[in-house]
């Protein structure tokens, strides 16, 4: 039986990079004594304070966000300052998505990650927080 627990993570001046590799690693059960690769035994995730993630300098500019709609001219570009403006918590989330390993269980660890805006949110976390 798989016991899962919640993990909370303030992204308050942390960089996106440094603080999905952690994430991912605790999605992925990596943590655990019986950590198994085909078993999905990992743990929940909670992010709080996703708008007050630090970028690091000149990154703001340089980072950019593609959206392809499938037709000719239907690229559209969005500067990562501007998407922390607009929705800070795809930000981590496209961050973990990308570090997670690439099979049929990744979605399954994605529904287990709640990134939350401010600091208010309703889970109970009993396991370690960062």
């Amino acid at each position: 039986m798989i016991t899962r627990k919640y993990h909370l993570f303030d992204a308050t001046d942390k960089t996106p990079g440094r603080m999905s590799t952690e994430i991912a690693r605790i999605l992925r059960g990596k943590n655990k004594v019986d950590f198994t690769p085909h078993i999905d035994g990992g743990d929940f995730v909670v992010v709080i304070n996703s708008d007050n993630v630090k970028i690091a300098y000149g990154k703001g500019d340089k980072k950019i966000y593609y959206r392809f709609s499938g037709y000719p001219g239907g690229i559209t570009a969005t500067k990562l300052k501007d998407q922390i403006e607009k929705d800070s918590r795809k930000v981590i989330k496209d961050a973990v998505y990308g570090m997670l390993c690439k099979n049929k269980l990744r979605d399954k660890m994605m529904k287990r990650l709640l990134i939350y805006t401010d600091a208010t949110h309703k889970h109970t976390i009993d396991g370690t927080t960062n």
